[in-house]
């Protein structure tokens, strides 16, 4: 446990006991002891390397979409990208944007140029680096199929490198990433087509009409499971019986049952004992297992 003096002075930038639910799409999240939006990836990486040569745990947040953050928070430094790493550039049909770019801005942005190829971003609220951990997609589309490479700050060993497409182990949902948790994505670069901007417009318009009709005005975390062998998560929860089922403030949607939303002052001990109860009555009732999208983040509160 580093006490908040200590962070204060190697962090001077950073918000101390930050509470994280104010960071995340399900409005749930214990305190972070210390809190940084780096405005550089030469700033993140600086933080990095300085808490690591204080035995400092590092925690890297996205868009707080995909994640559940336990109600204890998070020991150490938290470092936010979505307010942070935002520059995108364009030279043809290349785009390269940095890892805290959200990924319906890069839509817009590149769609408004005339490039095709990153319209079902729009349905993904979260940001780049997070679309390459989780290999995000969305109508059909993946990020995998318009990556060229994603430059990944190791800092086992202090560098950063480009990682190509092949070498990043997308798979559905899932990245090298995941076996790396120390790795954070920087920036990465996109080959996309030339199109007709009036029309990627419109599909993009389109993509946003039918997400807002298919989900929840209410905070969730998006997609609560991955999709089971041949089925859908939604449909197969919904045939359960579980669609409003509750517990304390958290409910599985009556609008779509993949998307378990927090009425207000929902817990994460809460979101986990819906999330395990959907596991058991689905794995009861209908003989399919089925696995979380959502990442877990932090620790629980110490028992009261």
């Amino acid at each position: 446990m580093h006490d908040g003096t200590t962070l204060h002075r190697l962090f001077p930038t950073a918000k101390l006991d930050e509470p994280l639910r104010r960071y995340t799409a399900w409005k749930i999240g214990g305190p972070a002891d210390a809190l940084l939006e780096p405005s550089s990836a030469e700033e993140l990486i600086e933080a990095v390397e300085k808490a690591q040569s204080y035995g400092i745990p590092v925690t890297i947040l996205g868009g707080g979409t995909n994640v559940l953050i336990l109600d204890g928070g998070i020991r150490g430094l938290t470092i936010r990208l979505a307010r942070a790493l935002t520059n995108v550039e364009v030279s043809g049909t290349d785009v390269v944007a940095d890892a805290g770019v959200l990924y319906p801005v890069l839509a817009n942005t590149t769609a408004g140029k005339g490039l095709a190829g990153l319209e079902f971003a729009t349905g993904i609220p979260g940001t780049v680096g997070g679309a390459v951990y989780m290999n995000a997609g969305a109508y059909g589309s993946e990020t995998r199929e318009v990556l060229v490479w994603a430059d990944v700050y190791k800092p086992e060993s202090g560098v950063v490198e480009r990682l190509p497409n092949a070498h990043l182990g997308l798979s559905y949902r899932r990245s090298v990433l995941h076996d790396r948790p120390g790795w954070t994505v920087l920036r990465a670069s996109y080959s996309l087509t030339l199109g007709d901007s009036v029309e990627l417009k419109a599909r993009i318009k389109e993509f946003r009409a039918q997400r807002m009709n298919g989900s929840p005005n209410r905070p969730s975390c998006g997609s609560t499971f991955k999709r089971p062998e041949g089925d859908y998560p939604g449909r197969v929860i919904e045939a359960a019986g579980l669609k409003g089922t509750r517990v304390g403030q958290l409910e599985v949607s009556p609008v779509h049952a993949n998307y378990f939303v927090n009425h207000g002052g929902g817990t994460a001990k809460d979101a986990l004992a819906l999330i395990e109860l959907a596991r058991e009555t689905v794995r009861d009732r209908l003989g399919i297992d089925l696995e979380t999208e959502v990442r877990v983040l932090g620790e629980p509160s110490a028992p009261s």
